[in-house]
């Protein structure tokens, strides 16, 4: 195996950007982490003092790309509302990207990301863009995928998946882009993955509430949000997203198919300990995302650093991550207005009939 290493850089040091930093920079044997970026100078400082005397911080994005020549691949782990101009900087610099999710905070954005890598490609084949699902990295998703795609239960179906978070009033923030595309578009995604990436959606329909923060209704949003989501090829998928979880962390994905079923995380739990006390016997799950899903994020690391140095395909398509995003912000929208919002069978938004 060659030695080399990809030399890597990671903008953005809020919480996720500081662990893909970790995982780069200790739990990758392949890549190098070289350089860091965020606007913040005590994040900088920070990163600094984890990571050693070599590492190169700047405060500004485009100045990390002009002085890095030696640079091969960016990590995006900025703001949501940032991750489609940066990643589009990247590619237009022929560099590897690592985008976390969600790609864009609008479909416009997302597409516009796609358009860069392609014409990209026309002069670096080699080049790899990817964003950040890292449940597809996960050992019993990959596993469920795995006895899906060997007909284990018969034709995939019927689909239904939840990311349920914790509540942390904390991330109720401006910031935060929409509870369908920041968050269910995991679970979006993951059903793009079971029922095929090339499924055509039909119609999307969802619904949401505020029963934590009805502040929540001034900027579109919700903190619970149930949605539908119906194919040209007969399948459909229910989604729950919610904020406002109380013991921890609740993902759980449920494949149906003519044939039997498969479901991942049905029972969450932090490990195997079964607590007996005067409340019961209980178990408990793990406090956050992070903490469900850590592994998979460092092999999401490694698989992506692989893939640069090897040229082998990237581990997600970045098309797929499109229609991901389609799907998820057709999903915000229905919610908001409370109508369904369907497609042609070329991917167009149609109007619907007037009764």
């Amino acid at each position: 195996m060659s030695t080399e290493k990809l030399q890597v850089a990671v903008v953005g040091l809020g919480r996720m950007g500081m662990r893909h930093a970790r995982h780069f920079a200790t739990l990758t044997p392949r890549a190098h982490l070289v350089a860091v970026c965020s606007p913040v100078q005590a994040e900088l400082d920070a990163a600094k003092n984890e990571f050693g005397g070599h590492l190169r911080t700047y405060l500004d994005y485009d100045r990390m790309l002009q002085h890095e020549p030696t640079l091969q691949a960016v990590v995006v782990a900025s703001v949501a509302s940032a991750h489609a101009e940066q990643a589009v900087k990247a590619i237009e610099r022929g560099l590897h990207v690592l985008c976390e999710k969600p790609l864009s905070t609008s479909l416009e954005e997302a597409e516009c990301v796609l358009a860069a890598y392609k014409k990209s490609l026309l002069t670096r084949p080699g080049q790899k863009v990817m964003c950040g699902f890292s449940r597809r990295f996960d050992a019993s998703y990959r596993d469920a995928h795995a006895r899906v795609a060997r007909g284990d239960i018969g034709v995939p179906s019927v689909f239904r998946s939840q990311t349920c978070d914790k509540l942390d009033l904390s991330t109720f923030t401006p910031a935060y882009s929409g509870i369908f595309t920041e968050s269910s578009v995991h679970d979006i995604d993951l059903t793009l993955w079971f029922l095929g990436e090339d499924s055509r959606v039909k119609s999307v329909f969802a619904a949401g509430i505020t029963a934590i923060e009805p502040a929540l209704r001034e900027r579109n949003d919700r903190d619970n949000g149930i949605g539908i989501v119906e194919f040209y090829n007969g399948k459909i998928a229910q989604l729950l997203v919610s904020r406002m979880m109380a013991a921890g962390q609740e993902d759980t994905t449920e494949i149906i198919g003519t044939q039997g079923k498969i479901a991942v995380n049905a029972a969450p739990q932090l490990n195997l300990v079964h607590i007996h006390d005067a409340t019961g016997i209980r178990r408990e799950v793990p406090a956050d995302y992070f903490g469900r899903f850590r592994e998979a994020f460092i092999t999401e690391a490694n698989e992506f650093t692989a893939s640069c140095l090897n040229d082998t395909p990237a581990p997600i398509r970045l098309d797929s991550t499109v229609n991901a995003m389609k799907i998820a912000c057709a999903l915000q929208e229905s919610m908001v207005t409370g109508q369904k919002v369907e497609f042609d069978e070329s991917g167009q938004r149609v109007s619907l009939a007037k009764l």
